[in-house]
């Protein structure tokens, strides 16, 4: 079972997006426009759980993946 974790080679403001990204296997860059589409309907709501969920998933210790 994989786990997620703030990426700390695919951030942008936190890591968030850039981690469940990684945890989905799709690209971040879809994560972030899902997050900023859904801020703006939900009238800033998904921010206030953005940085919650930042509080709570741990930072990712290693990201050096060697094949």
């Amino acid at each position: 079972m994989k786990k997620l974790f703030r990426s700390t080679t695919d951030s942008k403001l936190t890591g968030l997006c850039g981690g469940i990204g990684q945890w989905l296997g799709i690209d971040s860059t879809i994560i972030r426009l899902l997050v900023i589409i859904s801020a703006f309907f939900s009238f800033g709501a998904v921010i206030l759980v953005y940085f919650i969920a930042t509080l709570f998933v741990p930072k990712a210790v290693n990201n050096n993946f060697s094949y």
